[in-house]
């Protein structure tokens, strides 16, 4: 009897704690509303915009900066890429993510600290716009894919690249389009230009309904992914202003 309570005993602390730690779990959608906090709901042509800052020393024209980018720049993503993107986006300044910014479901969290440091870079929501537009699962094929296309959407509908020093890098060997992010956007700009014009929106479409492999590029192009990226190589010029 008494070995019975004991386990008994254990496998009551046990299922408490996993009770606990499940409680302890937070979704990337849970924002915590302690401390400082401040929520704007917005709402234009059908989309909306909710707006948190848990910052309370964050430099209010940079909100009204990324505020002015949203309603520019998710419209215009939207209709080129997908129509069916989320109509409701919340932006978050915080410290619940540490880096530049992220998004996931419709959420899109800002390092406080990073747009503090750097108050012109507010296109870094154009490129996290671009991937609540995408919609993609975790497990897309050719990954890099993901952040190139946003730093090509960055590239295509950014407006304040050139005062936070944002640019697409020039070709040098040694890179791939594996580096993703600004090397693949360029490399896709170029293929853009060179090769198909709406080869962007056909990959992205592509990622998203789940129907990409790698012959999409020999049936756009007309050549394999290394071998268009050879000829990118071969003549990086981007020698036609976008």
């Amino acid at each position: 009897m008494i070995r019975q309570i004991i386990i008994f005993s254990a496998f009551i602390t046990v299922l408490f704690s996993n009770t606990l730690a499940a409680q302890d779990v937070r979704r990337w959608e849970d924002i915590d509303t302690t401390g400082y906090f401040n929520e704007d709901m917005l709402q234009q042509n059908g989309i909306t915009l909710l707006f948190i800052n848990k910052d309370s020393l964050a430099n209010l024209q940079s909100i009204s900066a990324l505020k002015e980018v949203f309603w520019k720049i998710y419209p215009e993503e939207m209709k080129r890429f997908n129509r069916k993107s989320p109509k409701t986006v919340t932006i978050m300044i915080g410290k619940e993510y540490k880096g530049v910014a992220a998004s996931l479901h419709a959420v899109i969290k800002i390092d406080q600290d990073w747009i503090r440091n750097n108050p012109e870079d507010i296109d870094l929501l154009t490129h996290e716009l671009m991937h609540v537009v995408q919609g993609y699962t975790y497990d897309v094929p050719d990954n890099w894919l993901t952040d190139g296309l946003a730093d090509y959407a960055r590239y295509a509908f950014g407006v304040n690249n050139v005062k936070s020093g944002w640019s697409l890098p020039p070709y040098h060997p040694g890179q791939s389009f594996k580096d993703s992010y600004r090397i693949a956007a360029r490399f896709l700009v170029w293929a853009e230009k060179n090769k198909h014009k709406h080869l962007v929106e056909r990959l992205d479409n592509a990622l998203r309904n789940g129907s990409y492999n790698r012959r999409l590029w020999v049936k756009l192009t007309g050549l394999g992914l290394n071998e268009l990226w050879s000829a990118y190589a071969a003549n990086p010029d981007l020698n036609m202003p976008f």
